[in-house]
């Protein structure tokens, strides 16, 4: 069974950066995507990136692209979320989930980290 860890979440001012990472353990990683999700409070878990390991398939939330880049280590069995001039509407509970395929659909996903908190206010 696959386990996930986040890490790299905090408090930044708005307009700032973070960096998220996500530590899988070994499995067959060129059969898998690797996503991110986010989740505000009262609000919808929601698509926020995919990568699968080769990093030829990756994909965003219209919204994000632009400011949010998802990158993949297979080395490292890591997967990074870079997040740039950050607002505070991103805050929220940022999970990674892992899937047999690629999708947006959180409901496609089985196996999820247990998330970290990215707060972004002055």
């Amino acid at each position: 069974q696959v386990q996930l860890v986040e890490s790299g979440g905090g408090l930044v001012q708005p307009g700032g950066s973070l960096r998220l990472s996500c530590a899988a353990s070994s499995f067959t990683l060129p059969h898998y995507a690797i996503a991110w999700f986010r989740q505000a409070p009262g609000k919808e878990r929601e698509f926020v990136a995919y990568i699968n390991w080769t990093g030829r398939n990756v994909a965003y939330a219209h919204s994000l692209e632009g400011r949010f880049t998802i990158s993949a280590d297979s080395a490292k069995n890591t997967v990074y979320l870079q997040m740039n001039t950050l607002k505070p509407e991103d805050t929220a509970v940022y999970y990674c989930a892992a899937t047999a395929g690629y999708s947006r659909d959180v409901n496609q996903y089985r196996t999820w980290g247990q998330g970290t908190q990215v707060t972004v206010s002055s």
